[in-house]
């Protein structure tokens, strides 16, 4: 099989991965690998130059773009869909052991959660943070 072949089996694997997380970094490697393909598409025996490539334009970008992204989620009118979720009371809809994961409810969504606490299924709980698709929840009759 073809090195350019690789490269793009890698990129679309890639950017699946990216549309779980949310995060846009995936994405740079992602377009990095697609570059990568096409150096191996026009120099296939050279596979150090593919991977210099690749990486150079992933870290381009990464570098690059951190300062504009930052000027977005600072400009006026901007709301991180996550934010509005702090504070607000969920269900546990698959148990949470202390440290490990389960599933919360809340409003309409779920999400993966955990917690410093053991939480029981149909535990109200409050969420005290949010990363990127993991929220940190707390048993809600402490903050009553």
């Amino acid at each position: 099989m073809d090195a350019w072949v690789l490269w793009l089996i890698a990129a679309g694997i890639i950017l699946v991965l990216e549309m779980f997380t949310l995060t846009f970094y995936m994405l740079w490697l992602c377009i990095g690998t697609l570059v990568a393909a096409l150096v191996a598409w026009f120099a296939p025996d050279a596979y150090l130059f593919q991977v210099v490539a690749g990486c150079v334009v992933a870290l381009i970008l990464t570098v690059f773009t951190k300062p504009l992204s930052r000027k977005f989620r600072a400009a006026k009118g901007f709301e991180d869909t996550g934010t509005e979720l702090v504070g607000r009371q969920g269900v546990v809809v698959e148990p949470i052991e202390e440290g490990q994961y389960g599933i919360v409810k809340v409003g309409g969504d779920t999400w993966s959660a955990t917690s410093a606490q053991t939480l029981a299924k149909d535990e109200l709980v409050r969420v005290l943070k949010r990363s990127s698709t993991i929220i940190e929840v707390e048993r809600w009759e402490e903050f009553i």
